[in-house]
């Protein structure tokens, strides 16, 4: 199996530490599992977990080290795509101009996330982790008491990063990869639109993201903004309308007979 490409967006919180110390180490720990890449899969959230367990180390000596930070990895290998994310950042992909979401936002407003991090002692508070973070799974993080528990045990936040792995079509364009700040602004479907129309203009991918960056400042964003774009072939979308999945509509007999009876007086 080849590895084809690599992607990976970072975003600190508390102080870039954590960030900085993650994109210096969790590439190196991927590629140096034994498993590596037979299983990927397993090998990315492994690395995942071992890289913050290091952090943690880190952090019981330099002080400095005190910070957090999500993490999303993208890799392509063959005409697979895999996403790992532990955080707030997300991967969207175009096909054929329609937005597929490659990753979750793991919030304390997730249903999901927030039925995890209650069996497990936590709590939600105005919207944040125990009342501290906007995020529910990170790296890092080892100095807020109660957020993680060294050994067997697990506490509120993990660093286990949620994976989605899709094989990539004719119809997929090109994958963007942003920060919280580029979402707080944008959908996924109108960063994919917005992304497209650009691409259709000039093709310029490094152009694009400058203008999604300059696009979400003007919308009012006032959190960092990262965006990284993978396009997946060298000539630009095609122009034309964007095919939308068809809502077949239906209605019961019960619904049909009580229309009827309306109609009727």
């Amino acid at each position: 199996m080849q590895i084809a490409l690599k992607q990976q967006v970072f975003d600190g919180h508390g102080g870039k530490s954590a960030a900085q110390f993650v994109c210096d180490h969790l590439p190196r720990v991927i590629v140096e599992d034994a498993d590596f890449p037979l299983e990927l899969e397993k090998v990315i959230t492994r690395s995942f977990i071992k890289t913050d367990t290091a952090l943690a180390d880190t952090c019981s000596v330099e002080s400095a080290f005190s910070s957090g930070t999500t993490a999303l990895t993208a890799m392509i290998f063959g005409r697979s795509l895999l996403v790992a994310n532990a955080g707030d950042c997300r991967a969207v992909l175009s096909r054929r101009g329609t937005a597929i979401e490659m990753s979750k936002d793991h919030r304390p407003s997730c249903v999901k996330e927030r039925t995890r991090i209650e069996a497990l002692g936590g709590y939600v508070e105005d919207g944040y982790l125990n009342g501290l973070l906007g995020v529910t799974r990170a790296l890092g993080d080892w100095h807020l008491e109660g957020m993680k528990i060294k050994g067997e045990m697990v506490g509120p936040l993990i660093a286990e990063p949620e994976l989605k792995l899709v094989t990539l079509t004719k119809e997929d364009e090109f994958l963007i990869i942003g920060s919280d700040g580029i979402w707080d602004v944008f959908s996924s479907q109108n960063s994919v639109s917005f992304a497209r129309r650009r691409l259709q203009e000039h093709n310029d991918v490094k152009l694009c993201c400058k203008e999604m960056v300059d696009e979400a400042i003007k919308r009012g964003a006032s959190d960092n903004l990262t965006v990284v774009m993978i396009s997946f072939h060298l000539e630009p979308p095609p122009q034309g309308a964007v095919q939308r999945a068809r809502i077949r509509r239906s209605i019961s007999a019960e619904g049909l007979q009580s229309l009827k009876c309306l109609l009727q007086g």
